[in-house]
């Protein structure tokens, strides 16, 4: 089966553990529960199923019981804690966490690099950037992104954007995009990058109404009622208006500037009954 560090659900890491014993022996979930130290015959089965949480002081008999050793006790403790956790923060620290545990033992944790892409708005950022400025140092990229960025910043930001395969660094010392536009996929801990992303580009969007004349910038915005079927087509047209834009990017050849449109439905009110307007 697959290595623990190709796994960001422990609940599935258990069900795969216990599928890999039953194809090689006869193996039950009431030994694999006693092996574990648990009365009950069906606890584990619950856990992968989602129906109970494995709690705190059964992770090491858990982890011993699937014969666990060194870190990757650590990384499952810390998997365990990922998935129950109840805040973005928290999450962001300990798939951090996750991830400096690899790091250690040389090991790439999956949606690892795709976390870290979406976590910095630097990201997205410079790997427009960098293409158009050919033949650029760090210091002139630093000096032409909003807001103000350092050069160890950007030299940092181009070194992941390479390692990663999203930028490709030519003998001249010039940029290139590898993929035109980078989305999430079907991902389980990306989400929680992403989130955090548009709570930062949110945050320079506000900073732009003061920063960036009326001329360089669009700001508009409705407010309105909406039926749960008129949500849903507003959403629809949403999608559609996003992907003529792409359209627009696509049929650009020539890059002048990196803009970011940020594209927000929210609520302002909690749900009432339905009424005619």
């Amino acid at each position: 089966m697959k290595k623990i560090i190709e796994y960001t659900d422990y609940r599935r890491y258990i069900a795969d553990y216990y599928a890999d014993r039953k194809t090689r022996r006869s193996f039950t979930w009431r030994e694999f529960a006693k092996s574990a130290g648990f009365s009950s015959p069906v606890y584990l089965k619950l856990v992968a199923q989602g129906l109970y949480n494995l709690s705190d002081a059964a992770v090491e008999r858990v982890a011993a019981a699937m014969e666990l050793k060194d870190w990757e006790v650590d990384y499952f403790r810390t998997l365990v804690n990922l998935n129950h956790a109840k805040d973005d923060e928290s999450r962001r620290n300990l798939f951090n966490e996750m991830l400096r545990i690899a790091a250690i033992h040389k090991a790439t944790v999956v949606e690892g690099d795709s976390f870290r892409y979406f976590s910095d708005w630097k990201n997205p950022v410079i790997r427009e950037l960098a293409p158009a400025m050919a033949g650029a140092k760090p210091l002139a990229m630093a000096h032409a992104v909003l807001p103000k960025i350092t050069a160890a910043e950007v030299s940092e930001t181009l070194a992941f954007l390479v390692k990663t395969g999203l930028l490709e660094k030519s003998a001249d010392g010039s940029y290139r995009q590898t993929e035109q536009f980078v989305t999430t996929g079907p991902m389980e801990v990306t989400p929680v990058a992403v989130r955090n992303l548009h709570r930062q580009m949110g945050e320079l969007a506000l900073e732009t109404i003061e920063g960036v004349s009326q001329e360089e910038r669009h700001f508009s915005g409705l407010t309105m009622g909406l039926s749960e079927k008129s949500y849903k087509k507003v959403v629809q047209k949403t999608a559609e208006f996003r992907k003529s834009v792409a359209d627009i990017v696509m049929a650009d050849d020539k890059m002048e500037r990196v803009y970011r449109l940020n594209l927000q439905l929210f609520p302002l009110s909690k749900k009432i009954s339905g009424e005619n307007k």
